[in-house]
């Protein structure tokens, strides 16, 4: 905020990380809970699944207007609105009688909670002087990287523990103590002042057009076969059309609901392609792991979820300390640094296996954590140095958009490419099991004469047989599957450190362009 006024800002920064960690926590502390949200509430799974596309869908068309909500309404009275909105939605899931109604509340959680980050991000940038933001961007970052590692840990607890209502209802003590401090101690700087009043309508609707249609089609397109389905087709052409109309629209207006020529700055359009694609990779292997883990490795769902953990241990180390380097570093270095290491951790749950142990997973997680602390706190800085701090607001919410849609992405195609290539895996390794193979009929009485000595008839123990052959198959299938996407990740970070290079350095002890 200011540099006049006379609070600490690290105040203002907790005030800002607990609405934070809150709406991130919220995007994946629900998903262990499907089951039993749908048992409690008579759907299917499937139906339970609109409880998660609502909130996201929301939340992706509201996050990129932030900026221009905040410089209309207020930064920070959009804030308090944000928080209040979310806690109160919160309290109205928990208690939601029925699916459709728990539906609606997430919409309203998911439209509520898309300020939040970027809001907090432009808050927390301009309360700390320039050599500071390092620290203070670590800080922001570890709410950031660690929510989405805990929330599948934290849902699974409340759930076995308690119910599934209490996945909503834990959001509102942290509510009220967001709202209380940043009643107290968040301030709108002097500057953030609109002018005039005019709406641009045509692009506020275009970009909930585009933003919507993607959500959709990415969250729904795996379960219902893609291009096959004429609605995943419709949401696609939608989608496409929208974002063409949309640049057009924005470029040619006044007074544009987004900015975009914030894309000027080589060092943003950069940090905002980074961020993408680091968004891409971190939730396509968020959601690979733990899928790994349940159905190949046999850990339940609660063991899964603290396994994942040690990603998050990496970042509670690696986000503070890299924060304090980045003012003694060259940050472009630690990025590269942070996107060779996540490439090599990568490589590493590559060589996974069938027989894998607990450390074997530990490692690997512990240390991509570390690499991306040094990614996403640099990146973050040197993406936003050159930002004017009048357009803090509308860059952040576009890099946030970034970020989300580019996880968004990640997960539909991760899931999509490991369904198919389990297919043709199965379809390889089927084919060398048949009557001709010594190895496949070896391994196959001995099955046999395994079910016999276990109590079965000669006829069930070869049906057992030719089953659990075929589940063998399926599981090297799958296995090499997820090795082969962990591969792919790993390639796509290594292919992103010459970009770097691109980027300009920080200027060291200077404010953004505009602040002088």
């Amino acid at each position: 905020m200011s540099g006049e006024r006379p609070v600490n800002p690290w105040i203002v920064a907790v005030a800002v990380m607990f609405a934070t960690f809150m709406e991130v926590l919220d995007t994946t502390v629900v998903n262990v809970s499907l089951p039993h949200i749908a048992g409690n509430l008579s759907a299917t799974i499937d139906e339970s699944t609109w409880v998660l596309t609502s909130y996201l869908v929301a939340n992706a068309i509201v996050l990129p207007l932030t900026g221009w909500l905040a410089s209309t309404f207020g930064r920070k009275r959009l804030l308090m609105a944000s928080v209040t909105g979310f806690t109160v939605s919160s309290l109205f899931c928990g208690l939601a009688p029925n699916l459709p109604l728990l539906v609606a509340f997430r919409l309203l959680q998911g439209a509520t909670g898309g300020a939040m980050q970027p809001l907090s991000q432009a808050v927390l940038l301009e309360a700390f002087p320039p050599h500071m933001r390092g620290k203070a961007m670590g800080f922001w970052g570890l709410g950031i990287v660690a929510a989405p590692i805990l929330g599948p840990v934290l849902g699974g607890w409340l759930t076995d523990t308690y119910s599934w209502r209490w996945v909503f209802y834990i959001n509102l003590p942290v509510g009220i103590v967001s709202l209380v401090m940043t009643r107290l101690y968040v301030f709108d700087p002097s500057y953030l002042r609109r002018e005039t009043m005019r709406v641009d309508y045509w692009g506020i609707g275009l970009l909930a057009l585009w933003v919507g249609a993607l959500q959709l089609a990415l969250d729904l397109g795996q379960q219902r076969d893609w291009f096959s389905s004429p609605l995943i087709t419709t949401l696609i052409v939608l989608s496409g059309g929208g974002v063409v109309a949309f640049l057009a629209r924005e470029l040619m207006a006044g007074e544009p609901v987004i900015d975009l020529r914030v894309f000027r700055l080589r060092s943003y359009a950069t940090g905002v392609l980074l961020m993408t694609t680091l968004g891409f990779v971190l939730y396509g292997s968020l959601v690979l792991l733990p899928i790994m883990l349940q159905t190949l490795l046999g850990y339940p769902s609660l063991e899964a979820g603290i396994a994942m953990a040690p990603r998050g241990m990496g970042s509670l180390i690696g986000m503070p300390t890299v924060g304090m380097l980045i003012g003694r570093l060259d940050p472009r270095k630690l990025v590269a640094v942070g996107l060779t290491l996540g490439a090599g951790t990568l490589f590493w749950l590559g060589q996974l296996n069938l027989n894998a142990g607990y450390w074997e997973i530990f490692w690997p997680q512990f240390l991509q954590g570390i690499g991306l602390s040094m990614v996403f706190v640099p990146l973050t800085t040197i993406a936003m140095d050159q930002v004017p701090r009048e357009k803090m607001g509308n860059a952040t919410s576009l890099f946030n958009l970034m970020r989300n849609l580019g996880g968004s992405v990640g997960i539909a195609v991760t899931a999509t490419m490991l369904a198919r290539r389990q297919q043709v895996y199965t379809s390889t390794l089927g084919a060398h099991v048949d009557a001709y193979s010594p190895q496949a009929q070896g391994m196959l009485e001995s099955m046999r004469q395994a079910f016999i000595a276990a109590g079965s008839d000669p006829v069930t123990a070869s049906q057992r047989a030719f089953a659990a052959m075929h589940g063998t198959v399926q599981r090297h299938a799958a296995m090499l599957s997820f090795v082969d996407l962990f591969r792919v990740l790993a390639v796509i970070f290594l292919c992103l450190v010459p970009l770097v290079i691109l980027m300009k350095r920080p200027r060291a002890g200077s404010g953004p362009a505009g602040a002088h």
